[in-house]
């Protein structure tokens, strides 16, 4: 017998989730506070540019096209994915240059041109990163995985020892590559959950097979058509999207939720699953709680991912050394990994991404301009902190770095800008200290694993999204939906063949 369930916030965690239940025969409702479905994956536009103002690279598709097929429809009949080739474009200080390419044999001879040695290594770690992707499709993207003794039920010991779990990345990444140049471009690629290469546990090279081997996608007309699909879909099914509607407590009763209060009314369920991250769920939505607490303090190993500052340009003007994707690197990775993890302070020689979608979606930009998605990654919000104190500053380091490695007089021809900082960040979407990609995935800290989907102080209450198994980034919080509610079927299950 179905549900009534409760889905706070309209995330794609969320959307992902809701999708799921809907087609499990349940009743489901989303409430979302913005005036826009989506989360983090948004939209911004002005003086004919358009900007995605969250996620700009998809990879692993076939998580949205297993959602979409779990409600019996193809996801090519909602949204159109291109892959981007080159994948994107490695600058550095010191004028060298390279295009990350999913063509292998023409990746090589980039390779070759900075080191013939890694060249012929570089087969045997991409290997070994494919290795790491089987293994996690056994366990890591099949089940909600709470914890080592969840991924001891999936795995034998043999494959447990094959992660590497006494390794970090950067430890593998060095165990096969000698140049620093590429060694800091393949680590810089767990900068898509935000975590640092040197503390994430070293199966999360996998991240390098899942670009390199599977590919990068952007979605015609903008990555926020990823949300409209979603979107549609809902609306197919028969579930209502609220906007603008916040939740300001779960209501509880006897350990079980019993709905969730509004500013005008409380609605009643049976069952809530939180897209809002599950530190700020507690601190804010169950501070009434008396484990509230107590469950936030078990929690303290799970430190938000880094957060952004994110500037949008509308450039007047055409740039050809940049492609859709670039990464402009720092000059000393160590130095800008040590500053964001470690002494928690925006780096002053910071990676730069831009991302200009009107490369390969003309529609983005007006004619012969180019709009220019600016991110650099910075540390979360410490309590209480405002990200003012650095914006003005950090505006100019980033734009001289831009100008100093390709983008020639780039402030003559910004004509539009906009910035969003942590504060932003946090105030629109909940997330803890401004995360982007929910928890850092840190082997020593959490494990590098995530919270448990489940929560342990409510039976009924659930939780998706960037800080849930399997954590941020695009693929991972629409799957972390799926699995959710693979989880919601299994406990609905034991309670009715016990009941």
């Amino acid at each position: 017998m179905g549900k009534k369930i409760v889905v706070i916030g309209g995330g794609l965690g969320g959307l992902s989730a809701a999708i799921r239940l809907r087609a499990d025969g349940h009743e489901v409702l989303v409430l979302e506070k913005n005036e826009r479905a989506g989360g983090k994956l948004n939209v911004r536009e002005g003086a004919g540019y358009r900007f995605d103002t969250g996620p700009s690279i998809l990879t692993m598709p076939w998580v949205l096209e297993q959602l979409f097929a779990s409600a019996g429809k193809e996801l090519s009949d909602y949204v159109k994915l291109v892959r981007v080739e080159p994948q994107w474009r490695a600058m550095y200080e010191d004028g060298t240059q390279l295009d990350v390419l999913g063509d292998l044999p023409n990746m090589l001879e980039q390779i070759a041109t900075l080191s013939k040695a890694d060249r012929d290594r570089f087969i045997r770690y991409v290997d070994y990163c494919r290795k790491q992707y089987e293994l996690s499709m056994k366990s890591f993207y099949k089940r909600s995985i709470g914890g080592l003794s969840d991924m001891r039920q999936q795995h034998s010991l043999k494959e447990l020892l094959a992660m590497d779990p006494m390794k970090s990345m950067a430890h593998k990444t060095a165990d096969y590559l000698r140049n620093p140049h590429l060694q800091q471009l393949f680590n810089f690629m767990i900068m898509y959950i935000g975590s640092s290469p040197y503390a994430a546990p070293a199966a999360l090279s996998q991240l390098i097979y899942v670009q390199m081997g599977l590919g990068i996608y952007y979605v015609e007309g903008g990555m926020y058509n990823i949300a409209t699909a979603m979107l549609r879909l809902l609306a197919e099914l028969g579930v209502e999207v609220r906007t603008g509607c916040e939740v300001l407590e779960i209501v509880t009763e006897h350990g079980r939720a019993t709905g969730v209060r509004l500013a005008e009314e409380t609605i009643a369920c049976d069952l809530v699953v939180s897209n809002l991250e599950a530190v700020p769920m507690y601190r804010n939505l169950l501070d009434q709680h008396p484990q509230s607490g107590a469950t936030l303090r078990r929690y303290a190993k799970y430190e938000p991912s880094v957060s952004g500052f994110v500037m949008l340009l509308g450039v007047n003007r055409s740039y050809e050394s940049f492609k859709h994707h670039n990464f402009l690197f720092a000059g000393k990775p160590e130095r800008e990994f040590q500053d964001i993890f470690e002494s928690k302070k925006p780096s002053v020689d910071p990676t730069v991404y831009v991302g200009i979608s009107s490369k390969s979606d003309p529609s983005q930009a007006p004619t012969g301009k180019e709009n220019w998605f600016v991110l650099t990654h910075v540390p979360p919000l410490r309590p209480g902190e405002s990200w003012e104190t650095y914006r003005d500053a950090y505006r100019e380091l980033v734009l001289d770095k831009l100008e100093r490695m390709g983008a020639s007089r780039l402030r003559e021809h910004i004509e539009w800008e906009y910035a969003f900082t942590p504060n932003d960040i946090e105030r629109l979407y909940g997330a803890n200290g401004g995360s982007i990609y929910g928890i850092v995935t840190d082997r020593k800290l959490n494990g590098g694993f995530k919270i448990p989907a489940r929560s342990p102080i409510i039976s009924n209450l659930y939780t998706v999204g960037g800080s849930t198994h399997p954590g941020g980034g695009v693929p991972m919080v629409t799957l972390s939906g799926q699995l959710t509610a693979d989880l919601i079927q299994e406990d609905l299950q034991k309670q009715s063949a016990i009941g």
